[in-house]
C-alpha cells in the first residue's frame, strides 16, 4: 500500500497521535469501544486502538506502545499508511498504521475502554465511529488489493 497524506498537513508543533487498523485473516477489523466518560475524545464510539504521542515520540513508536498499553497486543507487521487530523475530537494529527493479528480479541487484557471486537467491514455503517476514523478505514479498504 502506498503512503499518502490526507488533507490538513501537520506542522511540527501540532499534537500527534497514532491508530492501528488491525485485520484478521477473514478481513475483519478490530475495533475498540471507548469509555463513555467526560473529558475524552469520542466517548462511547467504536474506534481503532491507539492514542497520543508522548513528547518527542514518533508515531511508529507510539502505536507500538499504545497497542501494548491498551490491550497487551503486539503486531509484527505494522505498516504506516497516511495521516489526517482529528479536527473535531482531540485536535491531533493522527498517523494510521495497518497490520494483521489472528488471536481471540476477548482474551486480550483490555486496560482502557469497554471492549474489543472484530467486525466485518459491511457492519461499519451501523456503528458509531468518529468521522476521521471511518474515513481512514474507508481509504484503507479502498486501497486493498481486490477492493
Amino acid at each position: 500500500m502506498h503512503s499518502q497524506t490526507l488533507p490538513d498537513e501537520p506542522s511540527a508543533a501540532e499534537p500527534r497521535g497514532a491508530v492501528a487498523i488491525i485485520t484478521n485473516r477473514r478481513g475483519e477489523l478490530l475495533l475498540h469501544l471507548r469509555d463513555d466518560i467526560a473529558g475524552i475524545a469520542w466517548p462511547d464510539h467504536w474506534s481503532l486502538l491507539g492514542g497520543g504521542c508522548d513528547p518527542g515520540e514518533a508515531p511508529a513508536a507510539a502505536i507500538v506502545r499504545e497497542l501494548d498499553e491498551e490491550a497487551g497486543l503486539a503486531v509484527d507487521d505494522l505498516a504506516e499508511l497516511f495521516e489526517t487530523k482529528d479536527s473535531v475530537g482531540s485536535g491531533q494529527i493522527i498517523t494510521f498504521f495497518a497490520g494483521t493479528w489472528d488471536g481471540d480479541e476477548q482474551a486480550l487484557p483490555l486496560a482502557e475502554g469497554v471492549k474489543l471486537q472484530f467486525f466485518a467491514p459491511e457492519h461499519l455503517p451501523v456503528l458509531t465511529v468518529p468521522p476521521f476514523i471511518r474515513h481512514g478505514i474507508h481509504c484503507y479498504l479502498a486501497a486493498r488489493p481486490g477492493a
